[in-house]
């Protein structure tokens, strides 16, 4: 049996769109399909979009049960075009873009940088067996939720909702797109929103995928879900993890803050990173084992990390260097706000100045947001051009700004807040 299926054979181990799989019928269909139901040869087998939940999870396990990589996301034939490109020892081939947009990359990664951090997962987020003797077993989880049903909020191709489903199955529990009866939620901060709302919110959710906001921390506090929330990338996989909005290093990770231009480059040493990256990307490494994506992160007075953002998204303006996720953190914390999305465009004078497009609730104007924003952020960081519009993400949730920038050049923002100072510049700035 495949190393992430530890649920009994009657149990439920899949259920999404109205399909229920067993753990049982799991296993075997696995086997048939490792058997003889992939393609020939002993090249990556390509997982397209489009493939239905169980389907994919039923070949992504029979790929790596034949030590075979398994492009998730990709099709045969851009599976095909791998060959002879993937570092040795890959079983996983993430295929991703960033929130930039550009040319997809594909993450390699072995099966077993996956498989070492399901234990420390399973007590970091407290699922399964009692949080400490997990802590020191990580195996002690393993078939300990029966019956229990963890949901996740996204397409499958997205790697931290097919990490996700696996780890329901090492856990023994029932892996499904249903929120109705799931004690658990994996969600990134923007799926999250809308759990909390529901009649009947889960007990726990994991969240990542995006910095969550004080405002939506104390919304899920208000109505009793215990969060636990992680800061990783594709790339690097889990790096740090918390809850109440403490992050400290997950288990087994060994982390450095290195000065750069920007700011404090946040560095990750562990069992979990990826091998390499094909198509470029943002992954560095050193000689000493350490790799940064560049994200950017400080202290915080209790000896915890706060992440900043991406270094490649900062914004110089005026002289001075703002990050644009700290920008939307700011702005989504504004009432009314839905969400925020920040770039930077040239300007002859400020270098570049900042561009806020902001989704608003029904009934809210954009100029109130724009009067509440210059109360309240720091001048550097007000944003000079304002758009009301909706906020355009990724597969994974993450804001997609390449949309964003594509949106500005062409016009399709429609005019900006007609409220907005004389050459973009804040009221009282004097640029």
């Amino acid at each position: 049996m495949s190393d992430w299926l530890h649920g009994s054979p009657h149990d439920v181990a899949l259920a999404f769109g109205g399909e229920i799989v067993r753990f049982g019928a799991l296993a075997r269909s696995v086997s048939t399909v490792a058997a003889v139901g992939l393609p020939a040869g002993d090249g990556p087998i390509g997982c397209p979009v489009a493939t239905d939940p169980v389907t994919l999870v039923t070949h992504v396990l029979a790929a790596l049960e034949r030590g075979r990589p398994v492009l998730v996301g990709g099709s045969q034939r851009e599976a095909d075009d791998l060959v002879g490109r993937l570092p040795q020892g890959t079983g996983l081939a993430l295929l991703t873009s960033g929130s930039s947009g550009g040319s997809p990359r594909v993450v390699a990664r072995t099966n077993a940088s996956w498989l070492a951090s399901a234990g420390p997962l399973a007590a970091v987020a407290g699922l399964g067996a009692d949080p400490g003797e997990v802590a020191h077993d990580g195996d002690a989880a393993k078939g300990t939720m029966s019956g229990v049903r963890i949901a996740v909020t996204g397409p499958l191709h997205v790697s931290m909702h097919l990490y996700g489903v696996l780890h329901a199955l090492w856990l023994g529990a029932t892996a499904t797109d249903a929120l109705e009866g799931a004690a658990v939620v994996h969600a990134t901060p923007t799926r999250l929103a809308r759990v909390i709302d529901g009649d009947t919110p889960p007990a726990a959710a994991i969240v990542a995928g995006a910095v969550l906001s004080p405002t939506l921390r104390d919304r899920a506090a208000d109505r009793g879900i215990r969060l636990t929330e992680y800061y990783g990338a594709a790339e690097l996989s889990f790096v740090l993890s918390g809850g109440e909005g403490g992050l400290r290093p997950f288990p087994g990770v060994e982390v450095e803050l290195r000065a750069d231009a920007a700011g404090d480059l946040l560095w990750a040493r562990s069992p979990y990173l990826a091998l390499g990256v094909v198509g470029g990307g943002m992954l560095q490494r050193d000689g000493r084992g350490f790799a940064t994506v560049g994200d950017l992160a400080e202290r915080t007075p209790d000896g915890g990390l706060r992440v900043l953002g991406r270094g490649d998204a900062a914004i110089t303006t005026a002289g001075s260097t703002v990050l644009v996720e700290q920008v939307e953190a700011r702005l989504e914390a504004i009432p009314g706000v839905r969400a925020a999305a920040v770039i930077g465009e040239p300007h002859e004078l400020l270098g570049e100045r900042i561009v806020a497009v902001v989704e608003l609730f029904e009934g809210v104007a954009l100029a109130e947001v724009a009067d509440a924003a210059r109360r309240k952020m720091p001048v550097d960081e007000l944003p000079r051009r304002w758009f009301a519009a909706r906020v355009p993400r990724t597969a994974s949730g993450k804001i997609a700004r390449g949309e964003v920038r594509a949106a500005l050049a062409n016009g399709w923002l429609g005019a900006p807040h007609p409220g907005a100072p004389h050459l973009g510049a804040p009221a009282g700035s004097g640029a």
